[in-house]
């Protein structure tokens, strides 16, 4: 019981922090859970009185003990560096010494042009076009969802991607046959915003920074999502009543039940047409660095998966039991 003011106090100034730094939402809420869960793990001890063998021990833990990830334990390496640097003054030189969990060099699922085909034609309405959306430009789904109506550029045939993976900002094409289907989807969502802005809403949430410097930008059509939500909503953090994007479950579910309706048999998520706008443009002949420039990835190795899909099972090699 003594040391439960100085916890709630300690996530406190995590919270504190992480805001300032204008870190996302998600962020706030993953970096709070894993430094709830490193303090239970050691019996609620303070960090503060905790170093390099309780953090060793955590992290170790999860990857020996729970079997997580490479990348769930990568976000919780994250979030205790986080809290040790930014809220404690401790740099932590030697977490890189703890043993990793084990990323299994798994095949990206990959679907035909034809079953790409067959999922999208199970979609409709908006999933419809936010599934066309994300196989015709590579996007990541919270890259979809996050975009607003000035991403979207009808004149120059391309969608600007800000703040992605990595906090990188890219361009990608805009497919010509979804310019109409876009503008008929926008002319619907600026009818919804000005009903929003009658009844006294019509604001998004922006960065603070943004906000600061453009009081009144929440409020302007350029910078509302092109996917809405169909509900408005309170933001937890202002009390601010907005209407926020789309919830990426929804299109999760929609793809997933998409798949079982198209009487496909592989692991279909809204990922899968990331992976497969990838393997589709190397198929076709673009060349692996313009593909790495459209996905947004950091290192060209990572694009370079899609390379071996592109061989025929086996790493191209003909079965015996075809020559017969």
């Amino acid at each position: 019981m003594e040391n439960k003011p100085a916890k709630t106090k300690l996530l406190d100034q995590v919270r504190d922090r992480i805001r300032l730094k204008h870190y996302s939402r998600r962020t706030e809420d993953v970096y709070l859970d894993w430094a709830k869960r490193y303090i239970l793990y050691h019996n609620k001890t303070h960090p503060q009185d905790m170093g390099k063998k309780e953090i060793e021990d955590f992290l170790t833990y999860l990857a020996r003990d729970r079997k997580v990830s490479a990348s769930t334990q990568n976000q919780a390496k994250s979030a205790l560096l986080f809290l040790y640097k930014e809220v404690l003054g401790i740099t932590l030189p030697w977490v890189g010494e703890v043993e990793k969990a084990k990323k299994p060099q798994k095949m990206p699922v990959v679907l035909t042009e034809n079953e790409v085909q067959l999922l999208l034609s199970q979609l409709s309405d908006t999933w419809l076009l936010l599934g066309r959306l994300l196989y015709g430009t590579g996007m990541r789904l919270l890259e979809g969802l996050r975009l607003r109506v000035q991403d979207v550029d009808f004149g120059a045939n391309q969608i600007f991607i800000r703040d992605g993976k990595g906090g990188k900002d890219r361009v990608t094409m805009l497919p010509q046959s979804l310019v109409l289907p876009l503008k008929d989807h926008l002319i619907r969502v600026k009818q919804l915003y000005e009903q929003d802005i009658a009844d006294g809403h019509g604001e998004v949430l922006l960065a603070e920074s943004l906000a600061r410097k453009y009081p009144n930008a929440g409020r302007e059509w350029i910078w509302q999502y092109v996917f809405p939500s169909v509900r408005l909503s309170v933001d937890p953090r202002s009390g601010v009543t907005r209407r926020h994007h789309l919830d990426e479950k929804g299109l999760q579910r929609a793809i997933k039940q998409a798949a079982v309706d198209a009487g496909l048999t592989k692991n279909v998520t809204p990922h899968t047409l990331r992976h497969s706008f990838a393997t589709h443009l190397l198929q076709s002949g673009y060349d692996i660095r313009t593909v790495q420039e459209l996905l947004g990835h950091k290192d060209v190795q990572t694009t370079m998966i899609y390379t071996h899909v592109l061989n025929k099972g086996g790493r191209g090699v003909t079965s015996p039991l075809d020559r017969i």
